[in-house]
């Protein structure tokens, strides 16, 4: 009897490995980022009570009235609220929708960058990471800070990687640095953009030999935006200031915001109070890309190297004008910790170049290794978004607690009443300032005072740790004369 020499290489698992894997990856990422609003902060902060109240009212002539901040992302979120009804969940849509774009938009990239082996433990590693997830389930535009760059970035390396680029890519490229400077802080980056190609000669030999029709497409685009966004700066001055800046920005806060942005980035051993879940990026991570942004040193001037190194420098800069801007980090971390998986597993393999079984070996500690780095991150976000006191209180579920236990009652609200009114459209619940002599009232909030003829029927509480007290239920009777 012969025994047949298996070929590791011939074998379905092995030869499909990495599509498999990517495969695996993008189901668990798309059903993660599904339930993310069930899983972690069921509440609304105060900036996406705003950020929803904003994107409903806006007007169907939005850019002539100069609300163009953010203007991409408040017609998604309008829309979902629109034909859904308001609920925690159609607040936070179309972060999670532009979460799955804004995952599979950074596999590709470092796809395109790296090799399949690298490229798959780094997006493991970033997009089931805290700061992503936070993004993902946050109702709020922040997340098109990182989307637009990775869009530009990934176009971008379509257009270098090909001999003749495609049309099509140059269009596309165009359209989005169009849309992307209706987001604070997108102008700096088309400018950087442009002074990077400029400074980097890998990048200028390749923009002096595209062909000549995508490039005036580009330009064009590119000038009719600005031209249009000069005419609405014009008629409305003060949202070039939300664009560049932010309202009522002070220079002397600069360093302190960058303080601020941070702080909840490397908090490994205390925890501050944010709406970030400190700390943001684990310590093991931090290390792996610390060993990337060492090893970027050699050949530090080729494109792919020095991208991520003037990215951070990118990221403290518009920290600096908003705190909230430093999860911009994420896009160059994600290059970074490729980088630093790339050269770990260059060394480990040099030191055994022709033994197949150190490779085999070394399957083991590396699962272990991120393993921990990736279960601990996504446990810390479901609880820790629930649990810990200095991000929990961050959140409030006056709104899930409306939803679930009132049906047409008369709403009493003393603040964010327009946020609340829009409960009107897709509920029987009616939402007041003043209580009349209806049968049933309901006030959100401790009430000052009880109105006339109105007896206490029920208080309705939340999981929350302090004000749990959310709704007062009263019924009204009239009084006889002998009372």
């Amino acid at each position: 009897m012969v025994v047949k020499k298996i070929v590791i290489s011939k074998l379905f698992l092995y030869r499909y490995r990495f599509v498999i894997g990517y495969i695996v990856l993008g189901l668990f990422f798309t059903g993660l980022l599904v339930g993310l609003p069930l899983i972690a902060q069921k509440g609304l902060s105060e900036a996406e009570i705003e950020s929803a109240t904003t994107s409903y009212y806006l007007g169907k002539n939005g850019i002539l009235n100069g609300d163009l901040v953010d203007l991409p992302y408040r017609v998604l979120q309008k829309y979902s609220i629109m034909f859904f009804g308001l609920s925690a969940y159609t607040v936070k849509l179309p972060s999670i929708l532009i979460g799955l774009l804004l995952g599979f938009l950074l596999i590709l990239l470092l796809n395109r960058w790296f090799k399949s082996n690298v490229s798959l433990l780094a997006s493991c590693l970033i997009v089931l990471s805290t700061p992503f997830l936070f993004l993902a389930g946050s109702g709020t535009p922040l997340i098109m800070l990182v989307f637009w760059p990775t869009l530009l970035l990934w176009l971008g390396s379509k257009i270098q990687g090909e001999k003749k680029p495609k049309p099509l890519y140059s269009f596309v490229f165009s359209l989005a640095m169009l849309l992307s400077i209706f987001t604070p802080y997108m102008i700096y980056f088309a400018v950087f953009c442009m002074l990077f190609v400029l400074a980097q000669p890998h990048l200028r030999f390749i923009v002096k030999h595209l062909p000549k029709i995508p490039l005036i497409l580009v330009f064009l685009l590119i000038a009719g935006g600005f031209t249009l966004l000069g005419f609405s700066i014009y008629a409305h001055p003060e949202t070039i200031m939300e664009l560049l800046l932010v309202r009522d920005y002070n220079i002397s806060n600069f360093f302190s915001n960058i303080a601020t942005g941070f702080a909840p980035v490397f908090s490994w051993y205390s925890s501050v109070e944010s709406a970030f879940l400190s700390p943001l990026i684990s310590l093991p991570i931090f290390a792996l890309a610390l060993i990337g942004l060492f090893s970027t040193t050699k050949g530090f001037f080729a494109s792919r190297n020095s991208i991520a190194s003037i990215l951070l420098v990118f990221c403290v800069v518009i920290t600096g004008f908003n705190p909230d801007a430093v999860v911009f980090f994420i896009l160059p971390f994600a290059i970074l910790i490729a980088h630093g998986i790339k050269y770990l597993l260059e060394k480990w393999y040099g030191l055994f170049p022709e033994n197949p079984y150190a490779r085999i070996f070394a399957l083991l500690p590396l699962t272990v290794l991120f393993g921990i780095m990736i279960i601990p991150g996504l446990l810390q976000y479901i609880y820790g978004y629930r649990y810990n006191p200095n991000v929990a209180d961050e959140f409030d579920y006056k709104l899930s607690v409306i939803r679930e236990n009132l049906t047409d009652e008369k709403l009493l609200v003393n603040e964010h009443r327009n946020f609340y009114q829009i409960l009107e459209e897709s509920t029987d619940i009616d939402v007041i300032d003043n209580a009349g002599s209806d049968e049933k009232l309901a006030i959100l909030g401790a009430p000052e005072s009880i109105p006339k003829n109105y007896h206490l029927s029920r208080i309705i509480t939340s999981p929350m740790r302090d004000n749990s007290d959310i709704i007062y239920l009263y019924t009204y009777s009239e009084q006889t004369e002998g009372e």
